[in-house]
């Protein structure tokens, strides 16, 4: 879909409800196998007193920006698993690359959008705020999708006109909703920034102008997890700049499936592009889309 504000549970579908519970459960199912075998291999890879073993880490574009073996291990995990449940499907993951995801609404494929570590800084220091997210997209839009905050042990999920939820560890359930609030100057809005200095410096500079204008930014690293603490309500809204599909294909679903209005890029948009990811509750998304446009941060922030 070309970038508008707009809300994906809106988003129309062909296909069944019971197709769409299907492809949440088994991105539920993918979802924590691999969130089990991060939280179970961190001790083994950094060891008790954190520090990494040889060769587990390496950096990609940017020097700050770290891949882990276990990332490699856990997207591996989800392979090797839709293999066998999803013979066929295209895959996207963002260590092993795969099928461009496609925007043309009449492929009928199901898409598999993976990012087996979101926070992968935050993993890297025992911060405990990352996450395994996958996504089924089809014809460019999700339709189901799964994220689990690994450290805390909780699944959010949603499938496409179903709802969004939470599971605890104790299996508690959790109907998600966005917040009532309905003035800007009042919420509470989580953010990101690039890896890039060239991004992170313009970043910082509209931070600047954003920041008196409403109640106070959050920083928590995933933007998974952003995604889905807008959906609970934790936080009113969130943006960000330069995503990839595999980045907020399932968090941003959860998000709408809430109530929340999003502002999305193309799934097949590179984040070197730039493009603004929004989610906002109701009451606020206009007038938080209009504090963004104001300042210059509606617009793509390209990563050179």
């Amino acid at each position: 879909m070309p970038e508008s504000t707009t809300s994906v549970a809106a988003a129309s579908t062909d296909l069944p409800p019971e197709e769409v519970a299907e492809l949440r459960r088994i991105a539920v199912d993918l979802a924590e196998s691999a969130a089990a075998h991060v939280r179970a291999r961190r001790p083994e890879v950094f060891g008790p007193a954190g520090a990494a073993a040889e060769d587990a880490v390496r950096t990609k574009a940017h020097p700050t920006d770290p891949v882990t073996v276990v990332d490699t291990e856990a997207e591996e995990l989800i392979r090797a698993r839709l293999a066998k449940a999803r013979p066929g499907d295209p895959i996207l993951g963002e260590e092993g690359g795969g099928a461009r995801v496609g925007a043309d609404e009449t492929d009928e494929a199901v898409h598999w959008v993976i990012d087996p570590i979101d926070g992968t800084v935050n993993f890297l220091y025992g911060v405990p705020g990352y996450a395994v997210s996958v996504a089924a997209m089809r014809g460019g839009r999700s339709v189901a999708g799964a994220v689990v905050d690994v450290a805390r042990a909780v699944t959010y999920s949603a499938g496409l006109g179903l709802g969004a939820i939470s599971v605890d560890a104790d299996g508690v359930v959790e109907h998600l909703r966005c917040t009532p609030i309905d003035s800007v100057s009042l919420a509470l809005v989580a953010t990101g920034f690039a890896y890039g200095a060239t991004r992170r410096t313009r970043q910082a500079r509209l931070m600047a102008e954003i920041l008196p204008e409403i109640r106070d930014i959050r920083r928590f690293g995933a933007a998974a997890l952003d995604l889905c603490h807008v959906a609970a309500g934790r936080v009113d809204a969130y943006f960000e700049h330069g995503l990839n599909a595999w980045d907020w294909g399932a968090g941003a679903l959860i998000a709408a499936e809430a109530g929340a209005v999003l502002t999305l890029p193309p799934a097949s948009a590179p984040g070197t592009d730039g493009d603004l990811v929004m989610a906002a509750a109701p009451g606020i998304a206009a007038q938080l889309r209009a504090l963004l446009d104001r300042v210059g941060a509606g617009e793509p922030i390209p990563d050179r």
